[in-house]
């Protein structure tokens, strides 16, 4: 997914200007612009990164043996029977997150390609500000269902 993300900023940033509008006001006018390639580089910087620590900070640390996990019911879940089932449930709902903020991070970009194709650059707020409703909404509600998976004691 991660490859693919970057390859859709790659393709659809070669189709902005050479002056990107990259910063915009509540109002959607463009107040900041950098050059297409300072702004490619970023943007796949921005999706690289937060998906690396996303799901390859988890991975590893939390299957150290000594790593400190804070969880409802800790005694239960990280048993020696149920720690490794435990850190492979966090490390999957890390990497669903990864994902999630993936497809937010792109549609932010195709918001901004779109908004580049506009005389003046003008950015959808609203479309802008749905996108991040959704976005939260749905981390709340998988943060909720890990929670409450924890809370539960499967006996």
């Amino acid at each position: 997914m991660l490859l693919g993300a970057l390859l859709f900023t790659w393709y659809t940033g070669a189709s902005l200007p050479d002056v990107v509008a990259s910063h915009f006001n509540s109002a959607g006018m463009a107040t900041g612009f950098v050059p297409r390639r300072i702004y490619i580089v970023a943007a796949m910087l921005m999706l690289l990164l937060p998906a690396v620590l996303l799901v390859q900070v988890p991975h590893r640390t939390l299957r150290k043996p000594n790593a400190r996990i804070n969880l409802p019911n800790s005694r239960y879940w990280l048993a020696p029977e149920r720690r490794e089932q435990t850190v492979a449930i966090i490390a999957r709902s890390c990497t669903q997150l990864a994902q999630l903020l993936l497809l937010f991070l792109c549609y932010a970009h195709w918001l901004l390609v779109r908004a580049n194709g506009s005389v003046p650059p003008t950015l959808s707020s609203g479309w802008l500000m749905g996108g991040l409703v959704v976005f939260l909404g749905l981390t709340v509600a998988g943060s909720g269902r890990l929670i409450s998976h924890f809370y539960s004691i499967e006996e």
